[in-house]
């Protein structure tokens, strides 16, 4: 791969050729090969150690979530462009023979399929705070998790940074408003200091989510005036405008009041997480170092191959 040639076709033609990525037919759904997994894998090992001081609990979700839990999220509200859920056929013979009729004609037969109650995991935290809500009040030190999942965010496009499967590594506080603060303050620095050490090209920006909609850049507008969200950017498809490989949110007190997680005394908790997009980063080191591992710097295989 030439480093000098930022664009999404050279990128992913380079992923085809040399066997890295390979071709499903859908834009953003890529079988991924050994060698692509490895660096994942080893990515994910320098994560876990870079935050196992802190000692979060570990909790891993599947792909999907309650459909129910996504409506109560607010997600629809604001993200109705991005969001998944499971259609299955639910009907009898009569329907079935009706099925396989469209599907040989070449018609829409999944308009014979309905809703299920399972929707695809936009981020790997929205399961969490409804399960921890159920446990009861949140202790006065706060909590902190470490979370991994496969998630699914309905934006096909040929930029190979932009999977419609992808997935996500998370660390996310609970706590007051000055403990989750102090936990996105720490992984700013922690993070950055991290991908510097992969001899990835990085700057930390401030940024807001793709919400839908007229309506949608107000709330754009004020998540950036709030200093809510920052994102660390890394050069893979272009120069000009750099990927989002890490992600550093602060909720305000939104999951406490959705999900009625409280204190003892009845005050709700703020909420704030790191993400990692696991593929991105791959793709970065990809990029950047090469097709072939092995002649990646040793600095950066030091760094990766020593955990």
């Amino acid at each position: 791969m030439d480093a000098k040639t930022f664009d999404s076709k050279s990128l992913l033609d380079s992923l085809f050729e040399n066997g890295i990525l390979f071709e499903s037919g859908i834009d953003g759904l890529y079988g991924r090969s050994g060698a692509f997994e490895e660096v994942i894998e080893r990515f994910e090992r320098l994560v876990t150690r870079l935050g196992a001081p802190d000692e979060a609990t570990c909790i891993h979700f599947p792909p999907g979530m309650s459909r129910a839990t996504l409506e109560k999220s607010g997600y629809m509200k604001s993200f109705p462009q991005l969001a998944g859920c499971v259609h299955s056929f639910m009907g009898g013979e009569r329907e079935h023979a009706q099925l396989l009729g469209m599907m040989a004609d070449g018609g829409g037969w999944t308009e014979l399929q309905k809703a299920t109650d399972v929707a695809l995991t936009p981020a790997a935290c929205y399961p969490l705070y409804p399960t921890i809500a159920a446990r009861g009040p949140v202790p006065a030190q706060g909590l902190l998790f470490e979370l991994s999942s496969y998630c699914f965010r309905h934006e096909p496009s040929k930029d190979p940074a932009r999977m419609q499967l992808f997935r996500m590594r998370e660390f996310v506080k609970i706590g007051t408003a000055e403990q989750v603060r102090s936990f996105r303050e720490s992984w700013l620095k922690r993070g950055r200091a991290m991908i510097e050490t992969l001899d990835l090209p990085c700057e930390v920006d401030l940024a807001n989510d793709p919400f839908f909609g007229r309506g949608g850049k107000m709330m754009a507008n004020n998540q950036r005036d709030q200093g809510l969200k920052f994102e660390l950017l890394i050069p893979v498809t272009s120069i000009e405008k750099p990927t989002a490989c890490l992600s550093f949110n602060y909720h305000q007190d939104h999951f406490g009041r959705t999900w009625g997680l409280k204190f003892a005394d009845g005050e709700f908790c703020h909420s704030a997480c790191v993400g990692f997009g696991l593929e991105r980063v791959a793709l970065a080191l990809f990029r950047h170092h090469g097709p072939d591992t092995d002649a990646w710097p040793a600095a950066v295989r030091d760094v990766l191959w020593s955990v």
